[in-house]
């Protein structure tokens, strides 16, 4: 449905590590080559607050919301569409500070006054409205200020919201300025508590409501800076009514769309993909999942497009009036395909270099090493289990085929323990060699372990046991074909 491109710091992160993976594989690759040709291989991120809140949106939002339906008209109120995008160019010449507080970068009107009505903070809009400068007004009452206390004991206890929600609640007041004139407030606040749950301070944005025209163009330049905001977001963003009709959606929206935002406004999923009911059903029941829960779902989207496949981070939720009833929904939906993808070949690269890794320590655990001229040795240390019996068997066997060797030594000096495993995968690998030909010298054979051994019962007749690994290379040179002697050592066989 949505296509959009974000993540890409992730992205790029992914990709940098999927190099480095791929430059690790290679070395890997390099020395397991090596190693088998018998050389020494070389060293080696809440969107739009999960609601829409009255503060951020005109009064032309409240005002549908309080007709119970959000109205196309309303959201488009005050030529959003024709002034989309722009601002005032003589408004914006004329600078922030100082400007009228219709200004969309004009710094709104903040006051912040303790419990006991002590003000804490006033704004250069605050002297704009009321007269009194900040030096003027901080640390008195905010009631011998403006005559007015606009948010009540009560009010402050029944505003329990956590900090980061963000919430807002509006109360309207009679005011008066410094020099005595009479004014209607709007009063947008939140309680600030403390870590012990206490409120701290309340902290409000005023508005003058009693001028309408100024009132108008206050609204229109906060409405046109949120535009700009949700405009410029690279995520899709998007309001429907009850119904599922589009009342607003941003650029990346119509875009992904590949529709003129004019074109949105009053249509719904199946108006707008009627080649593809099957995910606008799919689309369709997840909204009235939402709507009937009440509640924000996130979620993951895969859609299918073509031959491919695209993927989206969705995060949509009711709006409700101010009765608690839903009236529509909203959604920001982001594209991660790239993200995922970028997942998936690290992922294939993981594996990969798990897969070396376990070929490397293969080699090193099974260790085949020419001595001399068809003579081969295979040291083994640590545990061995079933799996690494038949990796020694299978090792041993090929490296006797491809050396054409006669004498295979086995050396178990380094074996932890000899148990009935242990010795039954050593009688079977020297009888798999002599199969083929090759005389097997058993080598590292402590008193303990031929003690081991012989408590065992183990069958090692055909197979020369030696005490150490030297004695065991003499051995071999001693008897190969065409030497001096054959069989046994008469020194120490067995």
């Amino acid at each position: 449905m949505v296509r959009e491109e974000l993540g890409e710091t992730e992205t790029g992160r992914l990709r940098a590590e999927n190099a480095a993976l791929r430059a690790r594989i290679e070395v890997l690759e390099k020395a397991l080559a090596e190693r088998s040709d018998g050389r020494t291989p070389e060293p080696d991120g809440a969107a739009l607050r999960g609601a829409l809140d009255g503060a951020a949106l005109p009064d032309a939002l409240e005002g549908a919301a309080s007709r119970g339906g959000l109205d196309g008209a309303a959201l488009w109120a005050a030529d959003g569409v024709a002034s989309r995008g722009a601002l005032d160019g003589a408004a914006l010449r004329s600078g922030a500070r100082g400007a009228p507080e219709w200004l969309p970068t004009a710094v709104p009107a903040l006051i912040h006054w303790r419990p006991d009505g002590t003000v804490t903070r006033w704004s250069d809009g605050a002297e704009r409205i009321f007269g009194w400068r900040a030096d003027e007004a901080v640390g008195r009452r905010l009631a011998d200020l403006v005559a007015a206390e606009p948010v009540s004991p009560e009010a402050v206890r029944s505003f329990e919201f956590p900090r980061m929600e963000s919430r807002l609640a509006t109360a309207t007041s009679e005011a008066r300025t410094k020099e005595g004139g009479a004014l209607v407030c709007r009063w947008t606040y939140a309680v600030l508590r403390d870590d012990g749950g206490d409120a701290r301070e309340i902290a409000a944005i005023v508005d003058e409501t009693g001028d309408l025209r100024r009132r108008e163009r206050t609204l229109q330049g906060r409405y046109q800076m949120l535009l700009q905001i949700v405009d410029n977001a690279r995520s899709s963003i998007f309001i429907k009514d009850i119904a599922g009709r589009y009342v607003f959606a941003n650029r990346a929206h119509s875009q992904a769309m590949n529709r003129h935002v004019i074109e949105l406004i009053g249509s719904d999923e199946a108006e707008l993909n009627p080649m593809v009911p099957e995910i606008t059903e799919m689309l369709v029941a997840k909204e009235r999942e939402v709507i009937a829960g009440g509640q924000v779902m996130q979620f993951e989207e895969v859609l299918p497009v073509g031959d491919s496949q695209l993927y989206f981070f969705t995060v949509k939720f009711p709006i409700h009036d101010e009765h608690g009833e839903p009236i529509g929904l909203g959604g920001i939906v982001t594209e991660i395909t790239s993200l995922r993808r970028a997942e998936a070949d690290r992922s294939a690269l993981q594996e990969k270099i798990i897969a070396s890794q376990q070929a490397a320590l293969r080699e090193l655990s099974t260790p085949l090493i020419p001595l001399a001229d068809k003579v081969v040795a295979m040291p083994l240390v640590g545990t061995i289990d079933s799996a690494r019996a038949e990796l020694i068997m299978e090792t041993l066997l090929a490296g006797i085929s491809s050396q054409s060797a006669h004498t295979a030594i086995l050396d178990i000096t380094g074996v932890r323990a000899v148990d009935t495993l242990v010795a039954d995968a050593l009688t079977r690998t020297a009888r798999a060699a002599q199969l083929l030909g090759t005389r097997v010298v058993l080598t590292g054979v402590r008193p303990e372990v031929a003690r081991t051994l012989v408590t065992l019962g183990v069958d090692l007749s055909g197979i020369t046991t030696l005490s150490t690994l030297q004695s065991g290379i003499a051995h071999a040179l001693r008897n190969a074909p065409g030497g001096s002697s054959h069989g046994r050592d008469p020194a120490r066989g067995s």
